[in-house]
C-alpha cells in the first residue's frame, strides 16, 4: 500500500510539474501545434489568393447583386417565412447571410470571397478536428488536404456556393459533438449535434444525410447498429426528412420550369449513378484538369460497359468487408462516409444542374472529407511500418504530393478571377458546356464586342437549336447592330421554342416601341405579363408605352406597379413622377422625384423635374 501511495505521489508531483511549465512557457507540442494551424491557414490562403478580388461568375448576379430580396427591408421575413416566391431553395440561413454580406460589401466582390475563404479554412481546421477524434496522430493532414484539394476550390471561388462554405462548420461540429456524445453519453453533445444538424440544413440541404452517417459510425464503434443507435438517429432524420421534401418541391416550383429533365428508365438512372460514383472517386484520387462542367454522357440506353463501375466498387467493398476485423472496419467507414454524401447526386434523382451536365465538382465539398480520412488513416499505418531513409523519403513524398495539389488548385482558382477566362477555360474543357457560351456572349455584349457575341450565341445554336435564350440573346445582338429583322425573327423563334417566354415578348415590344408603335408595344408588354405579372421592366416599358398614347391613368398604375416589386428601381420612380406632374398631382410627384433622388443621387434630369413640381405646388399668390 505505501509503495502505490508514493507512486502516485511522485505521478501526481510530475503532473505538477507539467503544469506549471505549460502554463509559462509553451511546450514543444504546444509549438508544433500552431505551426500545423499557421501551414494550413497559409496554405490554403495562397491557393485561393488569385481569386479574392475575382468577378461575379455564373448565377452571383442573379442570386445577389439583381436579386430584389437583397435591397428588402422585409427580406428576412421572406427569407424565413414566405420563401415561396423570393427563393429558388429554402436555404434561409444562407440567403440571410447573402442579404448582410449585400449591405455591407454592395458590388465590392472583396467581401464575399474573404468569407468564403474564411469558412473555408475553418472547416479545414475542423476537418483537423473531427480526424483527431478518432486518435489519428496524422489528423492535421486531413485539415491541409482538404484546404488545398483542386475539388474544393468550386466551392470557395464561386461566390454564390457560399451554401457550401457556410454550411460544412455546423455539419462538421454536429459530427465532432455527436462522437462525443457516443463516446460519453452526455445529453449536452447530443443535443448540441442535432442543433447545429439543423443549422448545417437551413445553409443547404445537402447534408440531408448525415443520420444514415450516424449509423455507419455506430457500426464502426460496435461491429452492429442497435434499437438505442436507431433511437438515437430518429431526431436527425425527422429534419432529414422534413427539410429533404421541402427542397425537392422548391426544385420542383423553381428550378426545373418549362425545362424537363430526362435521364431515362431504370437502367439509365442505374448506369448514371455508376458513372457519376466512379467519376467523383476519380476526381477526388486524381485532381487534375477539373473543369466546371464535363460532357454529359449518353445514357439512354445504356451501354453494358457503362456499369462496370458496379462490380469495381461492389469488389471494393467486398474486399473491405472481409477485412473488417482490422483495417477493412476503418476503409469501410470513410468509403461509405464517401458513398452516402453523395447519394443525392449520384443521379438516382433529378437536380437541376443536370440540364447542362450531370456531374459538378462542389458538389463533393463534404463527400471528399470521407476519402481524405481513408487516405489520412492509410498512410498513419502504412508509414508506422517504416523507418529510417525510407520513411524520411516518404516523408519527401508526401510533400510533393501536398506541394503539387496546392499548385494545382492555385491555378484551378486563378481561372474563376474572371469571366472571360472561366467561360473560355470552360469551353476549352467541355466545347458543348452551352451556359459558358452564353455567359461568354453576354459578356461579349455587355462589353461592347458585339460580333464575338453573335459568334458565342450562334454556336449555341449549333448544339442546341431550340435554346431559347440564345435565340432571344442573338436577337438583342442583332438589335445592337440595327439589324432590326434579324433580331425580330430571333425573337420569334424564341417564342416558338417556348410561348411562355417573357423576354422574348418584352423584347418584341421593345423594338415596336422604338419604331413608335406604342399600340403594338403593348400587346406585346401584356403577353409578357401573363406569363410574369411581376416582370418589373415589362411594366416599366409599359408604362412608357401609355404615357406615350397620353394615357396617363394607367401609365401610372403599371409605374406604382414597377416600384412596388421594384422599390429601389430610381428611375420608374422618376417616370411616375413626371406622369403624376401631367395629371396635376403635384405633392405625390414631388415625393417620388425625392425618393429617386434617395436611390440615386445622380439621376440625370431628377433635380430640374422636383424643383419644377415644388414650384407648381406652392399656393398661387394674389
Amino acid at each position: 500500500m505505501a509503495k502505490r501511495f508514493q507512486k502516485q505521489k511522485r505521478s501526481s508531483e510530475a503532473a505538477g510539474v507539467q503544469r506549471f511549465s505549460s502554463a509559462n512557457t509553451p511546450s514543444i507540442d504546444g509549438w508544433l501545434f500552431l505551426l500545423r494551424v499557421a501551414i494550413i491557414l497559409a496554405a490554403g490562403w495562397w491557393v485561393f489568393s488569385p481569386v479574392l478580388h475575382g468577378e461575379w461568375l455564373w448565377d452571383d448576379t442573379w442570386l445577389i447583386t439583381e436579386n430584389a430580396l437583397m435591397r428588402d427591408p422585409d427580406a428576412f421575413w421572406k427569407i424565413w417565412f414566405h420563401p415561396a416566391n423570393n427563393l429558388v431553395d429554402y436555404f434561409p440561413i444562407t440567403v440571410s447571410v447573402e442579404w448582410v454580406e449585400w449591405q455591407l460589401w454592395k458590388t465590392d466582390t472583396f467581401g464575399y470571397h474573404l468569407i468564403n475563404l474564411i469558412l473555408h479554412l475553418i472547416s479545414s481546421l475542423l476537418v483537423w478536428h473531427l480526424l483527431s477524434k478518432f486518435k489519428l496522430r496524422l489528423a492535421w493532414l486531413g485539415g491541409l488536404l482538404f484546404a488545398i484539394h483542386p475539388v474544393t476550390v468550386e466551392s470557395v471561388a464561386w461566390i454564390s456556393e457560399v451554401k457550401n462554405t457556410l454550411s460544412l462548420p455546423p455539419m462538421l461540429l454536429a459530427m465532432c459533438f455527436y462522437v462525443d456524445y457516443e463516446a460519453h453519453k452526455n445529453g449536452r453533445d447530443y443535443w448540441l449535434a442535432l442543433g447545429l444538424f439543423l443549422i448545417a440544413m437551413l445553409g443547404k440541404t445537402s447534408m440531408v444525410m448525415f443520420p444514415l452517417v450516424i449509423l455507419l459510425y455506430a457500426w464502426w464503434k460496435r461491429g452492429r447498429i442497435g434499437w438505442n443507435d436507431f433511437k438515437a438517429s430518429l431526431p436527425f432524420f425527422a429534419i432529414s426528412l422534413g427539410l429533404g421534401l421541402v427542397t425537392i418541391w422548391f426544385l420542383h416550383q423553381h428550378s426545373f420550369g418549362e425545362h424537363k429533365i430526362v435521364i431515362g428508365g431504370f437502367l439509365a438512372h442505374a448506369a448514371l449513378a455508376g458513372l457519376s460514383t466512379a467519376f467523383y472517386f476519380t476526381n477526388c484520387i486524381w485532381p487534375v484538369g477539373l473543369a466546371p462542367m464535363y460532357p454529359r454522357w449518353v445514357i439512354d440506353p445504356p451501354s453494358l460497359l457503362q456499369f462496370l463501375p458496379w462490380p469495381i466498387f461492389g469488389a471494393m467493398i467486398g474486399w473491405f468487408w472481409m477485412n473488417r476485423a482490422s483495417w477493412g472496419r476503418h476503409a469501410l467507414l470513410g468509403l461509405g462516409f464517401f458513398l452516402i454524401n453523395l447519394v443525392p447526386f449520384m443521379g438516382l434523382t433529378i437536380g437541376s444542374y443536370m440540364e447542362f451536365t450531370w456531374v459538378m465538382d462542389h458538389l463533393l465539398y463534404l463527400p471528399l472529407i470521407g476519402l481524405i480520412g481513408v487516405a489520412v488513416a492509410g498512410l498513419e499505418q502504412a508509414t508506422g511500418k517504416l523507418s529510417g531513409f525510407v520513411r524520411l523519403s516518404a516523408g519527401v513524398g508526401g510533400t510533393i504530393v501536398m506541394v503539387l495539389l496546392a499548385m494545382e488548385s492555385h491555378g484551378y482558382a486563378a481561372k474563376f478571377d474572371k469571366k472571360e477566362t472561366l467561360y473560355t477555360y470552360t469551353i476549352q474543357r467541355t466545347p458543348g458546356a452551352v451556359p459558358a457560351h452564353l455567359n461568354l456572349g453576354y459578356y461579349f455584349f455587355q462589353t461592347g464586342r458585339i460580333e464575338e457575341s453573335i459568334k458565342e450565341f450562334q454556336e449555341v445554336l449549333k448544339i442546341a437549336p431550340e435554346n431559347e435564350v440564345a435565340h432571344n440573346d442573338l436577337g438583342n445582338a442583332f438589335d445592337q447592330m440595327g439589324r432590326s429583322s434579324e433580331a425580330l425573327e430571333q425573337y420569334k423563334l424564341a417564342l416558338r421554342s417556348n410561348s411562355s417566354n417573357a423576354v422574348a415578348y418584352y423584347n418584341i415590344g421593345n423594338g415596336l416601341l422604338r419604331t413608335g408603335q406604342a399600340l403594338e408595344a403593348i400587346e406585346q408588354y401584356q403577353q409578357a405579363l401573363r406569363v410574369d405579372p411581376n416582370y418589373a421592366d415589362a411594366l416599366g416599358n409599359l408604362g412608357v408605352a401609355f404615357f406615350q398614347l397620353h394615357r396617363l391613368p394607367e401609365a401610372i398604375e403599371q409605374y406604382e406597379k414597377v416600384v412596388k416589386v421594384r422599390p429601389s428601381d430610381a428611375e420608374n420612380r422618376s417616370n411616375l413622377g413626371v406622369a403624376l406632374m401631367q395629371e396635376g398631382r403635384m405633392a405625390e410627384a414631388v415625393g417620388q422625384f425625392e425618393q429617386a433622388l434617395q436611390i440615386n443621387p445622380n439621376l440625370q434630369g431628377v433635380r430640374e423635374k422636383l424643383e419644377s413640381a415644388r414650384q407648381q405646388s406652392l399656393p398661387a399668390k394674389n
